[in-house]
This record gives C-alpha cells, sequence and structure tokens, in this order.
C-alpha cells in the first residue's frame, strides 16, 4: 500500500513520540507504512505528493487557529500555514485525511466556518459521544456503538457546521465532535488516537499550558485512568483499513 502520511505539530518530544506511536498502534500500522513529518522542526518538501500516499492524519498541539496572529508563536503561524496550504487540495481531490483535534479546526476554517473559545470549549478529560444518523451510516464508524467515550481536551471549537460537511458525531458540550467533508475528508475534535495512559502523558506535560488549574492535573489523570475509553481507536483502525486498501 502507499504509506500514510502523518504530520505532527507537538514541540515536545516526548508528546510527539508518545502521539506518533499510538497512530502505529491504534491504526494497525508499522512505521514503514507512515511517512511522519515534524513539523516543529522540519518543513514540507516543495515537490510533496499528497497523492502517493494513502491518506493524511494530523495530530494535536497545543496552537489554536483562532488565535489573533500576534498571539501565535513563529513555530505556530509556521505549521498552521503549511497544513492549510494542502487543503485546497485535499477538499478538492477529496484526499483522505483525518485531522484530530486540531485538524478540525484547520478543516473547518479553510471551509469558511467559525472556529473560537467562545462556545464549545471542553476541560480535559473523557466526555461522552454520540453518532449522529449520518455517523451511523458512515464506513469510517462502522463497528461504534451509538454512544461511546473519548478523550478531549480544547479551548477553540467549531462554531457552527461547515458547508459541505456531514454531521458525524456530537457531545452534549460540543455538538461538532466529527464532521465529514465530501466522502473521505475526516476531523474529530477528541482524540481517536488517545488512551488514559497517553492523556495522561499529555496532562502531565501540558499541565502549565492554560487547560486546567495546574494543581488538578493528578486528579485529572486519575480521572483519565478510571475512565473506559477504547471505542475511539476503532475509527483509525477503519481509517487505514479503508484507504490503505
Amino acid at each position: 500500500m502507499k504509506p500514510f502520511l502523518i504530520l505532527q505539530l507537538r514541540p515536545e518530544t516526548e508528546a510527539s513520540d508518545d502521539e506518533y506511536q499510538a497512530f502505529l498502534d491504534k491504526g494497525g500500522l508499522a512505521a514503514a507504512d507512515t511517512h511522519r513529518i515534524r513539523l516543529d522542526q522540519q518543513t514540507v518538501p516543495d515537490d510533496l505528493d499528497l497523492t502517493a500516499y494513502s491518506g493524511v492524519i494530523v495530530g494535536g498541539g497545543p496552537g489554536c487557529v483562532s488565535d489573533a496572529p500576534q498571539d501565535k508563536t513563529e513555530a505556530e503561524a509556521r505549521i498552521e500555514a503549511a497544513i492549510l496550504a494542502m487543503m485546497p487540495q485535499i477538499t478538492a481531490q477529496d484526499i483522505p485525511f483525518m485531522g484530530c483535534c486540531y485538524g478540525i479546526g484547520i478543516l473547518a476554517h479553510h471551509l469558511g466556518a467559525p472556529v473560537s473559545k467562545e462556545m464549545y470549549g471542553e476541560p480535559v478529560g473523557p466526555v461522552a459521544c454520540t453518532l449522529t444518523d449520518a455517523g451511523q451510516a458512515d464506513p469510517v464508524l462502522d463497528g461504534l456503538p451509538d454512544g461511546f467515550s473519548a478523550f478531549v481536551g480544547h479551548k477553540e471549537a467549531v462554531q457552527t457546521l461547515p458547508d459541505g460537511c456531514a454531521h458525524l458525531i456530537a457531545s452534549g458540550p460540543c455538538p461538532f465532535q466529527m464532521i465529514r467533508f465530501g466522502q473521505n475528508v475526516y476531523a474529530t475534535q477528541f482524540h481517536p488516537e488517545a488512551d488514559s495512559e497517553g492523556f495522561a502523558l499529555r496532562i502531565r506535560i501540558y499541565r502549565n499550558k492554560g487547560y486546567f488549574p495546574p494543581a488538578d492535573a493528578d486528579r485529572l489523570i486519575e480521572t483519565c485512568r478510571a475512565a473506559d475509553v477504547r471505542m475511539p481507536e476503532r475509527i483509525l483502525r477503519n481509517f487505514v483499513a479503508r484507504y490503505g486498501a
């Protein structure tokens, strides 16, 4: 099969490596099946051919699309520009895409929908998600129950469903947990790759990044370790199986 392009944003090597391993494990991929680019350290090659890949997977990170330009670090602005530059081809050619957390903001912003911190931000931890009718019929969500738990933690969110998108998954705090543009371009607000230990690691690493009061870190770690979050990884497995064939 053609490799999957995995684009990562996290500047902390421990978090980036753990996220990459989670994409491999949950997607059923070997490292040789992927082309990994750490956008915090690497630039996208000028001759990158997106059609040479089975699909594109974008990880999460501390940056926010909705932040004012002057509030973004040089790295955050550069990473955002690099991913946004790919979105016209991805959406026009319906190239398989899975944007995880940060990726839903990128997709919605590219499509002209509002992304902001006004509503629908969620505290760090598990949240109850529900499939919509469209979600129940979507092949990438095959095998998921109508309701399941997923890990979230985001300051900004999509405020309205972008034009041309199907609404696949919702939650009480945040209505747009997963959307699809066209037939093959997907994005989630939750983290389909995250399990309890992986999320506990992120809580430790990002305890001073404004997602929660630092003193709450140990309590949040215990909450995540006690949560039953196993279903979201099926999304990555289904995505890889569908587009890697």
